[in-house]
């Protein structure tokens, strides 16, 4: 059996009353009589059960992190911030892969919440009215990561989409390019469906050009559908010389098979990604991109939730981080 508070005690010769005070960092112990703890602690591998503390001060420094999916390079550079700094306030992480399903989403927020989580981090797509109920009821304070809540009733920390590929798309118009593509994730999605897309009209209305629907290809942010975009737009009368994608995985998709198509990436077309992940700089050649500082929104959003678990004052709710792009070699404009 495991080692107990009170076998601790009994073997340091103080109380348990001394025992949780050592434990919990509590200044107000003999230096000689912590020692004792301590070393009491060592010799038996007492652990303290973080359940039984958690029932005692209502907290169990535990914080649940949803994210769609954990494989994904985008998501795990998402995760390593929040990571960094839930350890840096000593809170522990449960990590849920969601698949961004409503069903398992609602099912793993409610689980989350028996465990006596006290706070949680959440990625997702489609930010839907029951959701919206459903983190309203929650007893702990939640904070949105590279997720859009339209209703602006959620703290969340982005960037600002919409601006990110107006620019992206506004470097192809003063290049001259007359037809542009872009490749973007599912338009559910209100990252996609309406902050990219209005970006990318924005940008093409602002430069003097007509938007047209058979140069927007939607995928799911694979490689795959990266490939298959590419394939749908070379059937086009006149083809695209310039392609925005919305990540950076459907990009390579789209670089390779721009090149199985016995064209050049960037003297035949340019293309321009965003995430920035390191998939940019694995591919040949390698990928301009809009820079999302992915490991600083995953930081900002657990900071933030810090925040609200300690009862700190919020100055802003709806965090947005800045933007810029970084031109390599799939871009006529890179920087060697």
């Amino acid at each position: 059996m495991s080692a107990t508070i009170y076998d601790v005690a009994r073997e340091a010769g103080v109380s348990m009353a001394t025992v949780s005070r050592v434990v919990n960092g509590n200044p107000n112990v003999k230096p000689t009589t912590r020692k004792k703890v301590l070393a009491a602690i060592e010799q038996l591998g007492y652990r303290p059960n973080a359940v039984a503390r958690g029932l005692a001060s209502k907290k169990t420094t535990t914080v649940g992190v949803i994210i769609p999916d954990i494989s994904s390079i985008f998501f795990s550079e998402l995760a390593r911030g929040i990571e960094d700094i839930a350890t840096m306030y000593k809170y522990n992480i449960i990590l849920s892969n969601s698949d961004q399903n409503l069903d398992k989403e609602l099912h793993l927020i409610n689980t989350m919440l028996g465990k006596q989580v006290d706070g949680i981090v959440f990625m997702g797509g489609k930010i839907s009215e029951e959701h919206i109920r459903t983190f309203k009821q929650s007893s702990v304070p939640v904070v949105l990561a590279a997720t859009l809540d339209e209703s602006n009733q959620i703290p969340s920390v982005n960037i600002n989409y919409e601006q990110a590929v107006y620019d992206a798309i506004s470097y192809f118009v003063d290049r001259g390019h007359q037809r542009i593509a872009a490749v973007i994730g599912p338009v559910e999605d209100p990252i996609n469906g309406e902050a990219k897309l209005k970006g990318y009209r924005r940008a093409l209305e602002d430069g003097g050009l007509t938007y047209n629907d058979g140069y927007v290809a939607v995928g799911d942010y694979t490689y795959d559908s990266g490939s298959e975009a590419v394939e749908q737009l070379m059937q086009l009368p006149e083809k695209p010389t310039a392609i925005f994608t919305a990540t950076d995985e459907m990009a390579l998709g789209v670089i390779h098979q721009i090149q199985d198509n016995h064209m050049s990436v960037p003297d035949d077309i340019e293309v321009i990604s965003c995430e920035n992940t390191r998939l940019a700089q694995m591919v040949r050649p390698t990928l301009s991109t809009i820079v999302q500082p992915l490991y600083d929104i995953g930081a900002v959003a657990m900071r933030l939730l810090t925040k609200y678990m300690n009862k700190e004052s919020v100055d802003e709710e709806t965090v947005v981080l800045p933007h810029r792009i970084e031109y390599r070699h799939s871009t006529k404009e890179h920087q060697d």
